[in-house]
């Protein structure tokens, strides 16, 4: 994390509202926010808004070379280094909410699994509607959605709007606990069986 913060902060001096924080998410973040990706079979796991790769590395681990592993980051540096970084995974630079034309586009069933870095919290309801759509229109009904949301962030009025699209989108949403060995701490939402629209 740390040889990856200042390209973070830069990319947030430039982008503040795209990148959404000051620093890439921790070791421990990455793990809670990655246990839903199975550790056998061949999944199809996508990410949206992997930044520097702090959640990239911790999916390749459980991955172990199985299955398909997306990346659909907006910000082209992001995209460039981390295609650079990780060769096994396949970089998209593209918007989440165009998330089922990138799936169409590839030929891609519908994923296992959807683990999300993206700033919920810094987008308009709007945006927030259309990528959280995105996603449930992605999800196999047995998929999983995992995101995260800053502990210090959570009265805020986006983020309580996003809690509630979460509960309207999915049957079920369960909290993980803090990370408060995260900068800032943060939790999980663990997002299960999508809705239909």
């Amino acid at each position: 994390m740390i040889s990856d913060a200042p390209t973070f902060l830069g990319q947030f001096a430039r982008h503040p509202f795209a990148t959404g924080a000051v620093l890439p998410s921790g070791s421990v973040l990455a793990r809670d926010i990655t246990a839903a990706v199975p550790r056998n079979g061949h999944p199809l796991v996508v990410e949206l808004g992997p930044g520097t790769g702090a959640f990239t590395r911790a999916i390749q681990q459980r991955l172990a070379g199985r299955g398909q592993h997306l990346a659909v980051e907006l910000n082209p540096s992001f995209a460039a280094a981390l295609a650079r970084r990780h060769a096994a995974v396949e970089v998209v630079r593209a918007d989440a909410a165009t998330l089922d034309r990138v799936l169409t586009e590839r030929h891609l069933p519908a994923a296992d699994v959807v683990v999300s870095g993206l700033p919920w919290a810094a987008f308009g309801a709007g945006r927030q509607l259309a990528v959280l759509d995105a996603v449930r229109a992605a999800l196999r009904p047995s998929g999983v959605f995992t995101t995260f949301a800053y502990r210090h962030a959570l009265a805020t009025r986006p983020a309580r709007r996003f809690r509630h699209l979460l509960t309207r989108a999915f049957e079920e949403v369960t909290i993980g606990r803090t990370v408060w060995a995260n900068l800032p701490p943060a939790l999980v939402y663990h997002c299960r069986r999508p809705v239909s629209r």
